[in-house]
């Protein structure tokens, strides 16, 4: 390309670095799913003078599995074992990504800023991660991730990050935000409790470091409700339409783990380089667009497909 965007080789140490953390976070990471499979507990309960066994559920719930035999024994020990292996495992591996973590700081691996890698594990924490995709400059940091180099900070640098939400899914995203938050504010405000939504732009908030989050959504389609409020709160995101995202919405997905400037780490979910490619060529071209903004458009193509063609053939 001619003009250095296309990003510099990282450092053999901190590419080393980087693999083997990726390693123990994707691990960490199966071991959780796997606990989330034994979560809640089987406790005997007497009833007269029987015992049945019974299941517990994180909520209170109860479930009987039947009276006390060789059979529900031999079930309850299962459980009791295979829990204690599974907790085991993930306690293990969250010291590991912890000193993973530290690594990465002491070798300057990081790039991406502190608040957005925070705001990406609370998401995957609440398991509300499913409903959102990141769109935008912030992506860079997914392909930059897996392409072993670091793109020049003149297209990386942003101070705001773009979720895109999937309306599609807003029955289950309901229900799976109210386990654990009132609002989608809330949840936020649980990474960086001075997030507030702008007056004038409800679907953003900023931090007190001038830090922006914004919640887009794909143009209002079929029987899509619009406007729509992610929660009942009426201090809570309003979602913004946003034009060609349902593109971005139904393309291949693109997925990597990405290390923040303090070490830590958190699973990305984008859109396949491929489609940001093509997505930023067309906003390069929009009349109405900010003309600085479509520089950096251009530019982020032009980086994007050099590493697609140089560092990523096989995901052409």
């Amino acid at each position: 390309m001619g003009n250095n965007l296309e990003g510099l080789e990282i450092d053999p140490d901190a590419a080393r670095q980087y693999i083997d953390a990726r390693a123990a976070f994707v691990e960490f990471e199966r071991s959780k799913r796997s606990a989330l499979q034994v979560r809640g507990g089987m406790v005997w309960k007497s009833v007269g003078n029987k015992q049945y066994l019974v299941r517990t559920s994180t909520t209170g719930g109860q479930s009987s599995l039947g009276r006390r035999s060789a059979e529900t024994e031999a079930l309850y020990q299962s459980f009791t074992d295979k829990k204690q292996g599974i907790e085991d495992r993930v306690s293990s591996l969250k010291t590991a990504v912890a000193k993973h973590e530290r690594m990465n700081r002491a070798l300057r691996l990081g790039r991406m800023p502190n608040i957005a890698v925070a705001i990406l594990r609370r998401l995957t924490d609440a398991r509300l991660d499913e409903y959102f995709r990141v769109v935008g400059t912030h992506a860079l940091y997914a392909y930059e991730a897996a392409s072993g180099i670091a793109f020049a900070s003149e297209i990386t640098s942003t101070r705001d990050i773009d979720l895109l939400w999937d309306v599609r899914k807003r029955v289950t995203f309901s229900q799976r935000l109210a386990k654990d938050s009132p609002s989608m504010l809330v949840a936020l405000q649980k990474v960086d409790k001075s997030f507030r939504l702008m007056d004038e732009q409800k679907y953003t908030a900023v931090n007190k470091d001038g830090f922006e989050v914004d919640i887009i959504r794909r143009m209002v389609s079929g029987n899509d409700p619009h406007p729509i409020r992610l929660s009942e709160d009426e201090d809570d995101f309003w979602v913004v339409q946003a034009k060609r995202t349902a593109e971005l919405q139904n393309a291949e997905e693109f997925s990597e783990i990405v290390v923040a400037v303090n070490g830590s780490m958190a699973r990305m979910t984008t859109i396949h380089p491929r489609v940001f490619v093509a997505f930023k060529r067309w906003m390069s071209k929009e009349p109405d667009r900010d003309p600085l903004k479509r520089r950096r458009d251009a530019l982020q193509a032009d980086a994007v497909e050099w590493i697609l063609h140089e560092r990523l053939p096989h995901l052409q």
